[in-house]
């Protein structure tokens, strides 16, 4: 290692940034960076494409542009076409993490996600949506985002047509197809399509909660549950319906209100034709199926009940039970007890019933739950924000 590529490394502990732009007062550790920053101001672009004559002002953005990527890493092969994303690459393979987050110590292998982290902290949201006002972390969130109002899907799957607006988005979707499931929970075994849901999901093992609400306190293990919290505090209620104009904290609460008005009803029961013309199976809250009003019997599409006759009737033409209601569509049901459930989401926890299956356990005490709030509460108890009631007396 050469002198001056010391020098460079020991800013990042010190913090050093001897080179300011004259025109911003933007600071810099590197000259080189600097010179490249001044090209904004003076809109100079040096590096032009050989093929259609686009022009760069940084010629790693050019090699990105062409294809080019002349930095391959010694590992694993893996080429980039900046020196500096290769060096940031290899910190994977060596697990170095130089750059930590001075308000909760997390580490970071590029500087870049360490100013991108540091904005759960300080609560910052500089990249706004000139259409709707929702506001971003990250420049390339908002890029993302913005082609949703364009209605651009520039990324269609070969399989089965469906477009994407991102190239991730894309090779997530193709996992349903292939099967594949590359990222595994090393505690049970649970496998997912993509990294961020293992990381959501490992929370459930340690009981992390990274994110907290800057007014009460309160913490979560996903930063979307934070947002939709503050809400509360804000009063902001950025989901509005364009038919009633009645407001959602979040954007599925409105999707799950504008059913009413539309009438649609995406989730089919197979075991059942589809009629338009009779009313919707009554159901409660939680999206159970209620009995039929008429009779107190719970019908099932894929059960039909026999006629029964009554002593009162005319012999000659028994009275019978109304036909069993056509599900309009919200139903879905248990194979073992035939109970019936509109989300998909209730169906999975009532199964768990049948099978015996606790995946929500305590890292105190090892006691396991069908339901991960259930664990919430059980949690209480060692943390003495739940006192257990007194035994019965003998």
């Amino acid at each position: 290692m050469h002198k001056g590529d010391l020098l460079k490394h020991q800013r990042i502990h010190t913090g050093e940034r001897p080179y300011s732009c004259s025109e911003c007062g933007k600071s810099f550790t590197e000259k080189g960076t600097l010179v490249t920053h001044q090209r904004i101001h003076t809109r100079e672009y040096p590096f032009s494409c050989s093929e259609c004559g686009k022009c760069f002002a940084v010629k790693g953005k050019l090699r990105i542009h062409t294809g080019e990527r002349p930095y391959s890493c010694s590992e694993c092969g893996k080429c980039f076409a900046e020196k500096g994303k290769l060096l940031a690459h290899q910190r994977s393979h060596t697990d170095e993490r130089p750059f930590a987050c001075s308000e909760c110590g997390k580490g970071f292998a590029e500087k870049r996600a360490l100013l991108i982290h540091q904005r759960i902290h300080t609560g910052e949201y500089p990249f706004s949506c000139s259409e709707c006002g929702k506001r971003f972390t990250q420049k390339a969130h908002l890029l993302r985002h913005q082609k949703s109002h364009k209605g651009e899907r520039p990324f269609s799957c070969a399989d089965c047509g469906k477009c994407f607006t991102h190239k991730g988005n894309l090779i997530t979707h193709q996992r349903i197809h292939t099967g594949e499931f590359p990222f595994s929970c090393p505690e049970c075994g649970k496998c997912f399509t993509q990294k961020v849901h293992l990381l959501k999901h490992q929370r459930m093992h340690t009981g992390e909660r990274p994110f907290s609400c800057s007014e009460c306190g309160k913490c979560f293990a996903e930063k979307g549950k934070l947002i939709t919290h503050q809400r509360r505090h804000t009063g902001e209620r950025p989901f509005s319906c364009s038919e009633c104009g009645k407001s959602f904290t979040e954007k599925s609460a409105l999707i799950l209100h504008q059913r009413r008005h539309t009438g649609e009803r995406p989730f089919s029961c197979s075991g059942c034709p589809v009629s338009p013309t009779l009313p919707s199976v009554p159901c409660n809250r939680r999206g159970i199926i209620l009995p039929s009003p008429v009779s107190r019997v719970s019908y099932l599409p894929s059960v039909p009940c026999s006629p029964p006759t009554f002593p009162n009737a005319p012999s000659a033409s028994p009275t019978t039970l109304p036909p069993p209601p056509l599900c309009r569509g919200p139903a879905r049901l248990c194979p073992r007890c035939g109970k019936s459930f509109t989300q998909k989401a209730d169906l999975l926890k009532h199964q768990r019933i049948h099978t015996g299956e606790r995946p929500f356990s305590c890292s105190e005490c090892g006691k396991c739950f069908t339901n991960k709030g259930d664990l919430h509460k059980h949690l209480k108890i060692h943390t003495g924000e739940r006192v257990l009631p007194p035994p019965p007396p003998s």
